[in-house]
């Protein structure tokens, strides 16, 4: 049996090593002329690397990762809001791990035969009998899987009536600073904006803003990111003091109305291509990995694509819901919203925060 696989990233990655696991012949079109990532931290919660595992590469990202969770989140003057039980959680659910997005990139990238991989091809169009349209002819397959981001080919070719990506609200900064001492990784809520920070492996600290304003808006670069944050607490402002001009990445955040189904035909959508959803639980990367778990497992015939949709369009389209929802309320500008806000999160337990991550966390291949 034959898969083609538009899109390299992490969730096409996956699949082509998750359907090669069980014996598939894959072929992955990716658009850029190398197989690299440009991106900049990336969190794995306890749900991705079980996933991870069942791909036989767990233990490789665990050698690339710092195992902590976040320690919770703070307001402007470094008061804490919420604390996390970081020891409870991870006896809970498991660990969780902090990494380079390029080397989850990698360790896949190498677990996958190299004739696999086929970059530098632009796939036009996807014909309903899953005859692949692209820049270099066409491929043929008994499956066809549309991992190619949130502007998807694939689903644009046939999920035509589907809702275009909509904006969140909010854009998003994201840098590696060269290192500078932190004592734990946290986020800090502010009035429409955010300011979040994790220790990488080699010691450098991967950071992200989040700030509520229109689509399309330049953002000012680091200059104006340190008129935004530069008064916050330590060590905010030594983090934006060392980071570098040309390793900031800044995108306007977008997420994908549901979809009524992932499958048609013989083609099946995974990763943002299905449910790109905003990054406030870290899930992007952990349910583009669980799609390619699920989907080798089940996939043979009509009926295993049928089942790939029963088992994974729920479970990714709540788990983007909460997302979109954690992001409204942290996103909050309003001083009298921002006041019950942080209220409301000093008063609660913290084993309320724990529990609550079950029903996202407790996932098992």
């Amino acid at each position: 049996m034959k898969a083609v696989i538009v899109g390299g990233g992490i969730g096409g990655l996956a699949c082509a090593l998750a359907l090669g696991r069980r014996d598939w012949q894959a072929e992955v079109l990716e658009r850029a002329p190398e197989f690299t990532e440009v991106g900049a931290g990336l969190s794995l919660w306890s749900n991705a690397l079980r996933a991870l595992d069942a791909l036989g590469v767990g233990d490789s990202v665990r050698g690339r990762a710092v195992l902590e969770g976040q320690a919770g989140i703070r307001d402007p003057a470094g008061r804490w809001l919420a604390r996390t039980d970081t020891a409870e959680l991870a006896r809970r659910y498991g660990p969780a791990a902090m990494l380079h997005r390029a080397d989850l990139l990698d360790v896949l990238r190498g677990a996958v035969p190299a004739g696999v991989l086929r970059s530098g091809i632009t796939v036009h169009r996807v014909q309903p009998d899953g005859t692949v349209l692209h820049s270099a002819g066409e491929s043929r397959a008994d499956l066809v899987v549309g991992a190619d981001g949130i502007r998807s080919v694939v689903r644009t070719s046939l999920w035509p009536a589907a809702a275009p990506p909509r904006y969140a609200g909010y854009t998003a900064w994201r840098m590696v600073t060269p290192p500078v001492p932190v004592s734990d990784s946290c986020e800090t809520w502010g009035a429409g904006q955010r300011f979040g920070y994790a220790r990488l492996p080699d010691r450098r600290v991967y950071c992200y803003a989040t700030a509520s304003v229109p689509a399309g808006q330049d953002g000012g670069g680091l200059a104006g990111l340190r008129r935004r944050f530069g008064g916050w607490h330590d060590p905010i402002p030594a983090l934006l003091a060392a980071a570098d001009e040309a390793a900031l990445l800044h995108d306007d955040l977008y997420e994908l109305p549901p979809l009524p189904s992932y499958t048609a035909g013989p083609a099946v959508l995974a990763g943002d291509a299905a449910h790109a959803m905003t990054p406030n639980l870290g899930q992007g990367a952990g349910q583009a990995l669980e799609d390619a778990v699920v989907l080798a497992k089940v996939v043979d015939g009509p009926a295993g694509r049928a089942a790939y949709d029963r088992l994974r369009r729920p479970r990714a389209q709540m788990i983007a819901q909460r997302s979109h929802r954690i992001g409204a309320v942290a996103q909050w500008s309003s001083p009298a919203a921002v006041r019950v806000r942080n209220t409301a999160l000093r008063l609660l337990p913290g084993s309320s925060f724990t529990r609550s991550l079950a029903p996202v966390l407790n996932w098992t291949p």
